[in-house]
């Protein structure tokens, strides 16, 4: 089976080499054929997107910009449309994800889309829509509008699927030319939505781009930048220094590189009526593709003095993740990822043999690993199904653990009543936690959300201020004047 992925602007009678990416699952062998341009190519498309951004997008208002969206992300919650068809009959193979865990979790990601969440997603950085059309009075007076680039490159990694959509929706938000480089390991979902994009609107056919070339290519990454006024890098922290050092200072950089989340469960959801729905809810967080978001858990601090003990709650987390290996299997992993998970879970064995309270959860055939300790260090897993589970009995004592890890902190899944949520919450965001979030929506963000307490749509755009000095020594030269 073969997918020709990626989107390009008319470049004319200009020939496009291309890369076979060859992914094999599903008993099926699936052959990606990527655009690969020349730095010339890249030139050219540069400078199209950029015009077309000038004469197209910055013409439009937000409204028909939402509302142009909103219809594309329709035709991918069809599950009858061709789109929608595809994503879920090819990213399973691509990913190795179940396709039940695929088309819940699109369903899931693309309802943060919608209209109406757009509209939520633009009011929650820019308070007023319409300073992205228009002048707009200020409350400090005068007048204040937000301009975008009229590039923005977007350097995506593959670790979850369609996650791209958040950098390029942004791009449009903000009437910005998009191009957008996707990952050798997820490279069909970006490409797929730029079809369906310009297919309902065909006036967007040359404001963006959807291409690829490996990963550290230098020479295409520079020359790309060259051409950007923004660069939006997602990946690892040594990939996004690398890239950092080749971009001109001139041109903003915006890097989201690895990041560590974890839950924190009260004792007042130990109880013996809420304690196995609270641990159904942090087993989602941790199967939903397989632990390889920022925001996916990697332990679970549970308070002791609940009517269910923290050791308990392990137990119940390993039983619910066992159910959900039945629904939802883990994708194969590759020799690596099965290495590291292997020396992990070896790791942890050895040490319990002198650590009595250690408890380590699970059969080396099972797809998952739960260990359970008391007063330990806080320390990342490997992913893939494994998770730690610590005792603590006040909040207060997880900061010395946690407060290493300050700059690498994300999300924390919450199980707390009212009152203590609040608390933990002041305590934790002092120590770097940027997200908080009920369990069960740890790998769902809402719509809008501060990632990674920065904004989505403010970092993209400089505003341009009208201030009232000039408004009112405009006043001398109007015609009416006497």
């Amino acid at each position: 089976m073969k997918e020709r992925v990626g989107y390009l602007p008319e470049l004319g009678e200009e020939v496009i080499e291309t890369k076979i990416l060859t992914f094999t699952g599903r008993n099926e062998v699936l052959e990606i054929e990527a655009p690969l341009l020349t730095k010339q190519q890249m030139q050219q498309v540069a400078e199209k997107v950029k015009k077309a951004s000038a004469e197209v997008l910055k013409s439009m208002t937000i409204t028909e910009i939402i509302s142009i969206i909103d219809q594309a992300v329709e035709v991918f919650l069809d599950r009858n449309s061709l789109y929608r068809k595809k994503a879920e009959q090819l990213l399973p193979i691509i990913t190795g994800y179940d396709e039940e865990m695929i088309r819940l979790g699109l369903t899931s990601f693309l309802k943060k889309f919608r209209k109406p969440e757009l509209q939520r997603f633009v009011v929650e950085d820019l308070g007023n829509p319409l300073l992205l059309d228009d002048f707009q009075p200020r409350a400090k007076k005068g007048f204040s509008k937000a301009v975008g680039p009229d590039l923005i490159l977007h350097v995506w990694s593959g670790n979850v699927p369609a996650l791209p959509l958040w950098s390029l929706i942004s791009g449009l938000l903000v009437k910005s030319g998009n191009i957008g480089k996707v990952s050798s390991a997820e490279p069909l979902f970006a490409g797929l939505f730029a079809q369906a994009l310009v297919e309902i609107a065909p006036q967007l056919a040359d404001c963006l781009a959807i291409v690829w070339w490996k990963g550290g290519d230098e020479e295409r990454e520079t020359e790309m930048f060259a051409h950007s006024d923004v660069v939006v890098g997602y990946g690892s922290n040594q990939s996004l220094e690398a890239m950092r050092q080749r971009i001109p200072v001139s041109i903003r950089f915006l890097p989201f590189g690895h990041k560590v989340s974890f839950g924190v469960v009260s004792n007042k959801a130990l109880d013996s009526r809420k304690a196995w729905t609270t641990a159904h809810h942090a087993a989602f967080d941790i199967i939903q593709y397989d632990q390889q978001g920022c925001y996916s858990p990697h332990i679970f601090y549970v308070q002791n003095g609940g009517a269910v003990s923290a050791s308990e709650f392990a137990q119940y987390i390993a039983h619910e993740l066992e159910c959900f290996e039945h629904r939802y299997p883990r994708r194969v992993l590759s020799l690596e990822e099965m290495t590291a998970a292997t020396h992990w879970r070896n790791q942890e064995e050895v040490t319990s043999y002198t650590n009595s309270s250690k408890q380590v959860f699970g059969q080396t055939d099972h797809q998952w690993t739960v260990v359970y300790e008391e007063g330990a260090a806080f320390s990342p897993t490997c992913s893939n199904r494994t998770i730690k589970v610590i005792a603590f009995d006040e909040i207060e004592d997880l900061l010395p653990s946690i407060k290493p890890y300050r700059k690498y902190l994300q999300s924390v899944g919450a199980a707390a009543s009212p009152k203590e949520l609040f608390q933990w919450a002041k305590v934790l965001g002092k120590s770097g936690v940027t997200r908080i979030t009920a369990l069960g929506k740890m790998t769902s963000p809402e719509s809008g959300w501060h990632h990674d307490g920065r904004f989505n749509l403010l970092d993209l755009v400089q505003m341009v201020d009208i201030e009232q000095s000039a408004e009112d020594y405009a006043e001398n030269f109007a015609p009416y004047i006497d």
